[in-house]
């Protein structure tokens, strides 16, 4: 799995001109799944979110967790994070995981998001046309992928 984490004051997406999810101060982030994530990658990325402490404390130092600050989380789905780009200019997508595999894991990451922040995840409509909207604070941007762990 990737995730490309950014701390944002607001986000929300919109599918058809239709709000689907929207959110405040917290975490957006786009999840890239491929075919060799298991359920305990997606676990480990799920913990290691929550954990990121990106968001400023009293003195401006980036100390404070997602909880600390009750922030939220919207999350997107982006199969193109696994776009290979060695070979000509047309990326090639073979890694990421087809939807029978991807929207059970996209899913249950949604729910472990969602136990571990108690509270409701915002998120797309995985596989759709997506219009997603940000103000990235800082900007803090973190990509964290399962399989090399840094």
């Amino acid at each position: 799995m990737r995730a490309v984490i950014q701390r944002v004051s607001e986000a929300a997406c919109r599918v058809d001109g239709n709000i689907t999810g929207e959110i405040g101060i917290g975490f957006m982030i786009l999840l890239g799944i491929e075919d060799a994530d298991t359920d305990e990658d997606m676990q480990w990325l799920a913990q290691k979110i929550v954990g990121l402490r990106v968001f400023g404390d009293e003195d401006g130092l980036m100390n404070k967790a997602l909880a600390d600050i009750d922030g939220n989380i919207l999350l997107i789905s982006q199969f193109t994070l696994f776009a290979a780009t060695k070979k000509g200019n047309r990326p090639s997508f073979l890694r990421a995981a087809r939807p029978d595999k991807a929207i059970p894991l996209y899913e249950k990451m949604i729910a472990t998001l969602e136990g571990l922040i108690g509270k409701k995840v915002a998120t797309g409509i995985f596989g759709a046309d997506m219009k997603v909207s940000l103000v990235n604070d800082g900007p803090v941007t973190i990509t964290i992928d399962t399989k090399v762990k840094e």
